[in-house]
């Protein structure tokens, strides 16, 4: 038995490609071309197929026409084994086109690739040597955009392609994907980047999937007519997927994508659409209050006692974090509806539980166990019987090859990103799931066990885990191993003391014993309150307001004290003034008489 490689959450690093040309490919790939009205570039793409690197022997080309205004036709220079088939009736959309593609592909691997974009020699080898390595890979082309007027001719493209001049094809734009590449290269080459991250950089214009892979999560939404490649993303991080951009698998995109050219309109299209399915998104669910079709966190209850169970249920549902599921665990279809004793009934606290949540939206009754296993990778992963592939030069086929998610297909599952498993009777803080899942994101972590009481049986436990960490230890586990031991190596397991994180038994009564209060009687006392608190605010008016009247009346005594002080002191100033200028007076008189006393004895005299 051939050992599945196990990498560490995004870490592809422990992987080795071969170099181009070097290796020996076996894997069949079918490479689908989703088109509607590209005509001109479609002819350019089918011409860099067929000079592909890869070994035609094992490439087939799916080309699906999206109900194009003139029907798309097959040009003269094809790789073998390429056919046309008309997106089936019942849908429209490139997510439409794609799924119809995918039912028709025979490849172990398919390769979607956009009708607009014109691979290098190398593309297809370059991603599909990772596929050889891991069969849980999701590869991505990396994107050069042009805004070229003239397009080449599909033999210039063949000629440019194996003379290894491609890249002097188009005049390079100076438009990128510049916020993809910069989360690529500030994570490492997202070897690194955290799973929540990692899955936003998945653009469907060139990326390659294990077949079995798309197949196993229900293919595309093809509800969707935009914002497919967002959401396609999320689901295979939740299956466990490894994002792997490849530098050398490049491709030429002819013409500004959408979002290039109109990125705010397009963004107030899909967002909504976006907030729905990826709840990796938390700016897009800031309303409160709101559900979602796909929860943040999906918490199971066994079913148990009832007053167990509703403690549990209630304090999950009134969590600060709001788009929470809860499932309750049980043998629900066991319930009969025949004559019994309403009181002795062995399965009445079955029944109480079903009467307090049958209609409540945000919680299911699903049988036990609910907690999904996730899928693995069959045996004969994608191997196509030899006679579905397609042989020989392109065929055109006018019917659809079995028909996508139509009127009657069944929507992709919900699958949220977090699973928490709370023992009936614990009963979580308001904040205590939230806190958890920041724990949980931080880290990047695969689970958090959170020890909550040690009995005879052993220890009870609550238990957050990432869907994405569960999936990828059951894709690379073995036969025999313990899935917490693979667990703690592909993302790791941590655990907690459920007390410190908000854990604790219910109350003795519960539901509590107490009457509703009127709705004029909460009123009023809220009004009682605010009077209150009115009250209390002018009361500490008033009292400042008498400490500034009394700080007032002490200033103005001040300043008439010492305005009594200036006046006096004004009268001495004046009294001294005029002391001082009778003392200059007398002493000038005193001077001029002993002058004169002088003269009368002097001898001239």
């Amino acid at each position: 038995m051939t050992l599945i490689p196990r990498i560490r959450r995004q870490d592809f690093g422990v992987l080795t490609p071969p170099p181009l040309g070097g290796w020996t490919p076996t894997l069949t790939v079918t490479v689908v071309i989703p088109a509607h009205d590209r005509q001109a570039t479609l002819d350019l793409t089918l011409a860099a197929l067929s000079a592909q690197t890869y070994p035609a022997e094992l490439m087939d080309v799916v080309v699906v026409d999206d109900g194009s205004a003139v029907p798309l036709r097959l040009p003269e220079v094809v790789p073998d084994g390429t056919k046309l088939i008309s997106s089936p009736y019942g849908g429209w959309g490139r997510a439409w086109a794609l799924q119809a593609g995918l039912d028709a592909a025979a490849g172990e691997v398919v390769l979607v690739l956009d009708a607009d974009m014109v691979p290098h020699r190398t593309h297809v080898e370059a991603q599909l040597r990772w596929h050889h390595l891991a069969p849980y890979l999701v590869v991505l082309g990396w994107i050069d955009f042009t805004s070229a007027d003239r397009l080449p001719g599909p033999e210039d493209v063949v000629a440019a392609l194996r003379a290894g001049t491609e890249r002097e094809l188009f005049p390079l734009s100076p438009e990128r994907h510049d916020w993809a590449e910069r989360i690529i290269e500030d994570h490492d080459g997202l070897r690194t980047a955290p799973s929540s991250l990692a899955t936003r950089i998945h653009v469907g214009a060139t990326a390659s999937y294990p077949a079995w892979l798309l197949r196993s999560i229900g293919g595309l939404d093809t509800s969707l007519v935009l914002a497919e490649d967002t959401e396609l993303g999320y689901r295979l991080t939740q299956a466990g997927a490894v994002f792997v951009p490849d530098a050398e698998a490049r491709a030429w995109h002819v013409g500004l994508p959408t979002a290039m050219r109109d990125f705010a309109a397009l963004k107030r299209y899909n967002d909504p659409y976006v907030a729905d399915r990826v709840p990796y998104r938390r700016y897009l669910r800031t309303d409160p209050g709101r559900q979602w079709l796909v929860p943040y966190v999906d918490a199971y209850v066994p079913a148990g006692a009832y007053e167990d169970v509703r403690a549990s249920v209630d304090a999950l549902l009134g969590a600060s974090l709001p788009d929470v599921r809860v499932t309750v665990e049980g043998p629900w279809t066991s319930l009969g509806s025949g004559r019994r004793s309403p009181l002795r009934d062995p399965d009445l606290d079955l029944r109480l539980i079903q009467a307090t949540f049958a209609h409540d939206p945000r919680v299911r009754l699903a049988p036990h166990p609910a907690w999904p296993a996730p899928a693995g990778p069959p045996a004969d992963a994608g191997e196509p019987d030899s006679d579905d592939r397609p042989a020989g030069a392109g065929v055109a086929v006018t019917g659809g090859a079995g028909v996508p998610a139509g009127a009657g297909q069944e929507p992709p599952p919900v699958v949220p990103p977090f699973r928490l498993l709370v023992p009936p009777g614990w009963v979580p803080a308001p904040d205590a799931v939230e806190r958890l899942v920041q724990r949980l994101e931080e880290a990047d972590g695969g689970a958090l066990c959170l020890a909550l009481e040690e009995t005879g049986d052993g220890v009870v436990t609550a238990r957050l885990e990432r869907t994405a960490a569960l999936s990828r230890a059951a894709l690379v586990a073995r036969p025999g191993e313990h899935l917490d031991d693979v667990l703690d190596e592909v993302f790791g397991v941590e655990w907690l003391d459920g007390a410190s994180w908000g854990f604790a038994r219910r109350p003795e009564v519960y539901p509590p014993r107490r009457r509703p209060v009127p709705e004029h009687v909460a009123r009023l006392a809220e009004r009682d309150k605010e009077i209150l608190l009115l009250r209390r605010r002018t009361d500490a008016l008033r009292t400042e307001l008498a400490e500034q009247r009394r700080q007032a009346g002490k200033a103005a005594r001040d300043a008439a004290r010492w305005r009594e002080k200036a006046e006096e002191w004004r009268r001495k100033a004046v009294s001294l003034s005029r002391t001082r200028d009778r003392t200059v007076l007398n002493r000038a008189v005193l001077r001029r008489a002993v002058r004169r006393v002088r003269g009368l004895t002097s001898p001239e005299a």
